[in-house]
């Protein structure tokens, strides 16, 4: 079974050490659970990419090998507003929206068996972004509902809500929404990733083992 992760930095892992991220923590796990020589992860996710990027690069990162799962997760540079943009996010809503369920179309159409779309983690940015009345954290709200619509719009794909997970994990263990990622307010901490791998790891096991008994 192989099993892809198609993402930007937050799969990727960006700001801390490699053994901490929670993709390489939930490949760990699938092999102590079900072995090596029974799934393959590999992790095709790139530091600043958005959806309209992702989408160049399908062709090789995924439509070209054999994906049973694919594990999609976007939205957090789509959301973004740069300088040089002039008030207009890197990528619109709306084409973040056509975006995604291309994504999607094209695993399913290129032989993945599932696909997985997850929302992004809040944002503790409250700062505006320039040439804008919108802080950061407003924003990825924005992009994560789009992703929730596209997921409504999917019945098939498997959809996990980090969003209000995250907020779960706040309300029950006590943690700041600080802590758990790093000082731009955007990427994971370690706890964050910890969060992350609890939350993704139960998903992507009981995909994994139906797919194994079924072989």
């Amino acid at each position: 079974m192989n099993l892809y992760f198609f993402g930007d930095s937050i799969s990727f892992g960006q700001g801390v050490s490699v053994d901490l991220t929670w993709v390489n923590k939930i490949s760990q796990k699938l092999h102590e659970q079900f072995g090596e020589d029974e799934i393959t992860v590999i992790n095709t996710s790139i530091n600043g990419n958005t959806t309209r990027m992702a989408l160049e690069r399908m062709p090789y990162d995924v439509q070209s090998h054999e994906v049973d799962v694919l594990v999609v997760g976007f939205g957090m540079n789509d959301c973004n507003y740069w300088m040089t943009d002039k008030g207009v996010p890197r990528v619109s809503q709306n084409a973040f929206r056509a975006n995604l369920q291309e994504i999607i179309d094209r695993a399913f159409h290129f032989g993945s068996k599932q696909v997985v779309l997850r929302t992004n983690h809040p944002s503790p940015r409250k700062d505006y972004m320039i040439n804008t009345d919108i802080t950061y954290g407003e924003s990825n709200q924005i992009y994560n509902a789009i992703i929730r619509q596209v997921a409504r719009d999917n019945p098939q794909v498997v959809f996990v809500d980090m969003e209000k997970e995250f907020e779960t994990y706040i309300q029950t263990q006590g943690y700041d929404l600080g802590a758990l990622t790093l000082p731009d307010g955007v990427h994971l901490s370690g706890l964050g990733h910890h969060v992350y791998f609890e939350c993704m790891y139960p998903v992507l096991s009981n995909i994994a083992a139906d797919m194994l008994r079924g072989k």
